[in-house]
């Protein structure tokens, strides 16, 4: 081998191995902060069938996207073919309203998505509380997540000065307390069913 094609590929190499450096705690964070698989369980629209079942089911059309009068349900980008394009909800950038004419089960096709007949009967996942987190557990005033919770009472509430208490049987998963709690990180958040 040349000297000349030696050196050619000890700068390929020490290019390859700089980028990677680089790089791959990018791809690190970004495993982290999106939903992908092993990363963490995905928070799926209202009315979605078991996760196994909603793969199966779900034809990726987008008409629940399309639909959703908050624009909280996006198609999620994703490598692995089983999930992607599948639809989301990322409740750190918009969640479910959980609007009156629950409009993305009636416009799902296939039936991935399905029609309940009350909002209460929706189970996306359940709300979670940090109490080391939420800034009333240190006396600061705040009633943002309980103000803004389109369940009301029945799915989160205050018992005194503390944090709130998430009702099991009220809480939808729908993840308004979670894209309007002020803190970093959140305080509240859904885990999905």
């Amino acid at each position: 081998m040349s000297s000349e094609s030696s050196s050619h590929q000890d700068r390929r190499e020490f290019f390859h191995r700089s980028l990677a450096r680089i790089l791959g705690p990018v791809g690190e964070f970004l495993e982290k902060r999106l939903d992908v698989p092993g990363s963490r369980t995905m928070l799926r629209p209202p009315g979605a069938l078991p996760e196994r079942e909603f793969l199966d089911t779900c034809a990726r059309c987008g008409a629940c996207v399309d639909v959703c009068p908050a624009d909280a349900i996006v198609p999620l980008e994703s490598g692995d073919q089983a999930i992607s394009e599948t639809p989301v909800i990322l409740p750190d950038h918009a969640a479910c309203v959980v609007c009156e004419g629950l409009e993305c089960m009636k416009a799902c096709p296939t039936g991935a998505l399905r029609l309940v007949d009350a909002p209460e009967q929706i189970r996306m996942g359940l709300a979670r509380v940090s109490t080391a987190a939420c800034v009333r557990s240190h006396g600061k005033a705040c009633s943002i997540c309980v103000d803004r919770c389109p369940m009301g009472s029945r799915a989160l509430r205050f018992t005194g000065a503390g944090p709130p208490e998430v009702l099991d049987d009220g809480c939808v998963g729908c993840g308004v307390c979670q894209e309007y709690c002020p803190t970093t990180p959140r305080a509240i958040i859904v885990e999905p069913y």
